[in-house]
């Protein structure tokens, strides 16, 4: 399983601290100030228990040198303590103020420096193999029904990139494999990092209308050619979707409805069509060019499948039109096809 922080944030593929980076590090600097702070109060309060071994005499000076350097290392023994108290203290408060030191430089250290140092090289090898792969903007329902889907299909997991800002919506698609990136898909910046100019689809379903669309906008200006395909809920922004870039529209609202009327003239249309549209079905629709053995023959004559329509400079031609008995260069096919289920299913 690989995320683009793995969830530029691929930025790094990280929701940004709750907080800023400066008050953080305030927040620890004073933390380290206060500890510190208590070691000298109490070591000063207590010199009579410390011993200079160079004049005798425990100044200000002295407890604050004794205290940093106790602190930090295990001192030099110029100043020692000598009494039953001193030595307590050392033991049983300074050596765990000297541990939480230690961890919060090092916490520090790993949170601004190493971290992002990771995250950049870690992200930079993902982006570097990162090609012909499915972006998946929102990972709600609809969009985890689609990852599911595409997998069932004989995608990989690690070629569909997660786009979304919900952390629980993020580690569902982790636990299946997907690479993640917790950042706004409506950005230019994100679609780059997720190179959307290399995927080979792009599928939206944000929840919100004006956000997918939005989506299909901006990634239609980075990819002129990609394939989009984006999830609606109202009927009037079909045509919007269309406008911004969709290729391909779907209202999931508007597709139950026609299942539900489906149903009324027959039991079994809806269970078809529900068939056709899962992987899990015994059959299902495909989509391909027309290849070179196949051109001049009819739509009928096909040999992998069943044929329902073919598409020429754009435009669909049903089974029963006369541009569906001569095939052509350059035609789609849409046809039926078992599913491997099925296919295994009647072996002998």
């Amino acid at each position: 399983m690989r995320e683009l922080r793995r969830g530029p944030d691929y930025s790094t593929l990280q929701r940004k601290g709750r907080l800023p980076v400066w008050l953080s590090i305030t927040w620890r600097a004073l933390s380290v100030v206060g500890l510190i702070g208590i070691a000298i109060a109490v070591h000063w309060f207590e010199r009579d228990g410390l011993k200079d071994t160079a004049d005798g005499h425990i100044s200000f000076l002295d407890v604050i040198y004794f205290t940093m350097i106790s602190v930090t290392t295990t001192g030099y023994g110029d100043i020692v303590p000598v009494s039953n108290q001193a030595r307590l203290f050392d033991a049983i408060i300074v050596t765990p103020i000297r541990i939480f030191v230690v961890l919060i430089f090092l916490g520090t250290a790993y949170s601004f420096v190493l971290r992002r140092t990771w995250d950049k090289w870690h992200m930079a090898r993902i982006q570097k193999n990162l090609c012909n792969h499915i972006v998946l903007a929102g990972f709600g329902t609809t969009g985890s029904e689609t990852a599911d889907e595409l997998i069932a299909r004989g995608t990989k997991a690690d070629d569909i990139v997660v786009i979304d800002t919900d952390d629980e919506a993020l580690d569902r698609a982790k636990s299946i494999g997907c690479i993640v990136m917790n950042a706004d898909a409506t950005r230019d910046k994100t679609l780059q990092a997720a190179r959307i100019a290399e995927a080979r689809a792009m599928v939206i379903s944000a929840g919100r209308d004006d956000t997918s669309i939005l989506m299909a906008l901006t990634a239609r200006h980075l990819a002129p050619d990609l394939a989009i395909s984006v999830a609606v809920r109202n009927e009037d922004n079909e045509l919007l979707a269309r406008q911004a870039g969709a290729t391909t529209v779907i209202n999931p609202v508007s597709f139950a409805g026609l299942l539900l009327a489906g149903s009324t003239n027959g039991a079994h249309i809806a269970d078809y069509i529900a068939d056709l549209a899962s992987s899990s079905g015994r059959v299902q629709l495909a989509e391909r060019e027309v290849t070179a053995e196949e051109c001049g023959k009819p739509l009928s004559a096909i040999s992998n499948g069943m044929g329902v329509r073919v598409y020429r400079d754009g435009r669909p031609y049903g089974f029963w039109e006369p541009e569906a008995g001569s095939l052509m260069p350059g035609d789609c096919i849409v046809e039926i096809l078992p599913t491997s289920t099925t296919e295994a299913a009647n072996l002998p």
